[in-house]
């Protein structure tokens, strides 16, 4: 009996979005092979589709954001692994380098990111190492699993930004992203959250999910009316999108000694206020992905359920309609748009 090709996603671009057929991969020494059964497109993943992101190329194959069941396991790695539900960890560190020895292996000085420089999870079977694989545990479904990955680089950042007891907080953007900076500063203990968004749609679904105020980043005092909303000038201000004009209103309402952290993917150079940043010491740190314990994290917020999922996946297809769920992500009104996998 033969065995069925395997499926894999390739993006060359949104309107040329394929699926290819190979032979099911087998596991090497070290290494799993896993059954994928969701995977979420990313924030990053629309970059690179629209040729916007400065660290991925097309084609790319595409899925960090994964969760599946361990099929098999290759030479060294324990047998009684297979059944297990897992998600994984994309980021494909040399575990060498000064940043690795430091923990800091988000950082690596070779850092690959599986589904970004390698072929990722939009496929009915991939191998990786059994390093980057992590348990689930049983009451976190497999749709609500998907978001493990999108939430643990909020949870990254918030962490970074240090203690936000009774602290005013900016967030800008209410993407994925943004949202689960809301969720995870709140859960911090940020004394007021204002988000920014130029939907509607989405400031009301950040009110939704615990935001104290909203305001829209399109307006032309948009500055004077986020400091308002916060009731004074931001202590601590996520960028989840990442563009000249969100840098700048950000810098803006920032306190003096305040603290701006990148978190969103900008498209390439950018132009900030260096005076104002200068003057008023303020600080601007840049955040990449997250580490194991930012994905521990991560699951205990999940696990809380202190959203409807539905607030969040607002949209589901099957892989074989991957083209669909990729124009589907492009669509700014469209929050987490899942890929389903089933048998091939």
């Amino acid at each position: 009996m033969s065995t069925p090709a395997n499926r894999q996603v390739v993006v060359h671009s949104l309107d040329d979005i394929v699926i290819e057929h190979t032979p099911a991969p087998e596991p090497g020494p070290g290494q799993v092979l896993v059954r994928s059964t969701v995977v979420g497109i990313c924030g990053s993943d629309m970059h690179a589709v629209h040729g916007r992101h400065p660290f991925v190329s097309l084609p790319m194959r595409p899925g960090h954001e994964v969760v599946g069941v361990i099929a098999g396991v290759g030479a060294g790695v324990d047998p009684s692994l297979v059944d297990t539900r897992v998600v994984i960890e994309p980021n494909l560190a040399c575990g060498t380098c000064t940043q690795c020895t430091q923990g800091r292996y988000n950082i690596c000085a070779s850092l690959d990111v599986f589904g970004c420089q390698t072929p990722g999870g939009m496929t009915d079977l991939f191998t990786i190492a059994a390093d980057r694989v992590v348990p689930l545990p049983d009451d976190l479904d497999d749709l609500r699993a998907a978001l493990i990955e999108p939430a643990a680089t909020p949870v990254h950042a918030v962490r970074r930004a240090g203690d936000l007891t009774g602290r005013r907080v900016l967030v800008i953007g209410a993407g994925p992203i943004g949202l689960f900076v809301l969720l995870a500063a709140r859960a911090a203990g940020a004394a007021h959250i204002t988000v920014a968004d130029i939907l509607a749609g989405k400031r009301d679904l950040a009110l939704k999910l615990g935001a104290d105020t909203t305001v829209d980043p399109a307006a032309d005092n948009a500055a004077d009316l986020a400091t308002e909303a916060l009731g004074g000038r931001a202590d601590v201000v996520f960028d989840c999108v990442s563009r000249e004009s969100t840098v700048r209103l950000a810098i803006n309402t920032l306190d003096k000694g305040g603290l701006l952290m990148t978190v969103g993917v900008p498209s390439g150079p950018t132009s900030i206020d260096l005076d104002l940043v200068q003057d008023r010491e303020l600080s601007i740190t840049g955040n990449l992905m997250y580490v194991r314990e930012d994905v521990d994290r991560a699951i205990e917020l999940l696990r809380q359920n202190t959203f409807s999922l539905d607030d969040i996946v607002t949209a589901r297809y099957d892989i074989s309609d991957a083209a669909q769920a990729f124009q589907a992500s492009d669509d700014p009104n469209h929050v987490k748009v899942l890929v389903t996998v089933g048998q091939s």
